[in-house]
């Protein structure tokens, strides 16, 4: 796979399929990569990138610290995967994109659409993370970690990953560089000669910026559904440019997607979980307009793409919304 730097720190990338491009954030946790997708629990069984393809450029990437991509030691919150999303979309000339986001990948799906809506042409947010255990096991791994290194130093970690190489979820000693010191032995010298206080309060200020509420993590909905809101606003103060009102809109209909997951029950299956996603993609910016991909509505599209009978979307009030 190809791979390219953004802002200093090497990004292993994949684009695969063709149709409006959709960069999707992997699951995994701290181990968040390409093959994710296809081999990780309920992504296995689902086969996601069986179908999406089709229909999207999917653009696909190793999280930083994340497998074959790179890494820097600094204190990291959600803003700095937005950066990375970003910077590759801006490497393949894209202006434009459709952002989704499994597991942890939510949260900079999110804090993505709230830093840059304009380029945001819609969001899926796949079985966000979040809850009070999730909180607790996350500060957990941290406190592991860091316990580790005051117990045997920073070359000790070093020692332990490129010996046994398990990232930071399969081992919580190895800690959030794992994966960056057992592939690049430069990096894993220069991580071993850092001061360990201050590794410390860095491992310490990035746990509290990543997993600081018992609800899922990244962006507060609030802050979401408020895109729509402040662009709407602007619009009506009395610029009637193209420019502004197209921005309005983008930024409603990103209000209206979000809003949009909040409105269907969906059955605890994974069948039904996927269902929801093929409705949102194929919805896409025509929520309330003419499905893009034929006369059938997006419900109707979605059940027929995962193929599997049985269990139907329904609406907020239980009925079938087929």
């Amino acid at each position: 796979m190809p791979t390219t730097l953004i802002d200093g720190i090497a990004t292993r990338y994949e684009v695969v399929g063709s149709g409006p491009p959709l960069l999707m954030h992997a699951p995994g946790g701290f181990n968040a990569v390409v093959e994710a997708w296809s081999t990780l629990g309920v992504y296995q069984k689902i086969k996601l990138l069986d179908h999406l393809p089709a229909h999207f450029t999917c653009i696909l990437f190793d999280r930083r610290e994340c497998g074959q991509s790179g890494g820097r030691v600094e204190p990291i919150t959600w803003s700095h995967y937005v950066a990375q999303g970003k910077g590759l979309l801006e490497h393949l000339r894209i202006a434009r994109a459709h952002l989704m986001g499994g597991c942890m990948g939510c949260a900079p799906v999110a804090a993505f659409a709230v830093a840059y809506p304009d380029m945001v042409a819609s969001l899926v947010l796949y079985w966000p993370v979040g809850g009070a255990k999730y909180r607790i096991s996350s500060h957990q791994r941290f406190a592991e970690h860091i316990a580790f290194v005051r117990d045997n130093r920073l070359e000790r970690v070093v020692a332990l990953v490129r010996a046994e190489g398990k990232p930071f979820g399969a081992d919580p000693r190895g800690g959030p560089w794992a994966s960056a010191i057992k592939r690049d032995a430069d990096f894993a010298a220069t991580y071993a000669r850092q001061d360990p206080k201050q590794y410390i309060a860095t491992c310490e200020s990035m746990r509290d910026a990543l997993f600081d509420r018992d609800t899922a993590p990244g962006r507060v909905p609030a802050a979401i559904q408020l895109l729509g809101r402040r662009r709407r606003g602007a619009d009506r103060s009395g610029d009637e440019s193209a420019p502004a009102r197209i921005s309005a809109r983008r930024a409603a209909m990103t209000n209206r997607w979000v809003r949009c997951a909040s409105g269907w029950d969906v059955s605890r299956s994974i069948i039904a979980v996927a269902r929801t996603i093929a409705f949102r993609l194929i919805a896409g910016g025509n929520l309330g307009g003419a499905p893009p991909f034929g006369g059938a509505s997006p419900v109707a599209q979605a059940n027929d793409i995962i193929g599997i009978g049985g269990l139907r979307l329904r609406d907020r009030f239980g009925h079938d919304a087929a």
